[in-house]
C-alpha cells in the first residue's frame, strides 16, 4: 500500500523546514510593519508571536483536560 506523503520522513523534515521558515518570516516581518498596540506589552518584539504560541499550547492542555474529564467507559452505551 502507498503510504500518504504525510507520512514520508522526507516529506515531514520539508513541513518542518517550511513551518519553521514562515514562523521565523512572520517574526521577521515585525521590523517592517508598524504596529499600533493598544497595551505597553503588545509594544514588545514578537510578542504576537509568543502570544500565539502560549495560546496553542493553552488550548492543547485544556483540550487533553476536557477529554480526562467527558471520557466514558467503553461499554457506557451497552444495556
Amino acid at each position: 500500500m502507498k503510504q500518504n506523503w504525510f507520512y514520508r520522513k522526507s516529506s515531514i523534515k520539508k513541513l518542518w523546514i517550511g513551518t519553521i521558515i514562515v514562523l521565523a518570516l512572520t517574526v521577521i516581518a515585525e521590523f517592517f510593519v508598524h504596529l499600533h498596540p493598544h497595551f505597553d506589552i503588545e509594544s514588545y518584539f514578537a510578542f504576537h508571536a509568543v502570544y500565539g504560541f502560549l495560546a496553542c499550547i493553552a488550548m492543547v492542555l485544556f483540550a487533553k483536560l476536557l477529554g480526562y474529564l467527558i471520557k466514558r467507559k467503553d461499554d457506557y452505551y451497552d444495556v
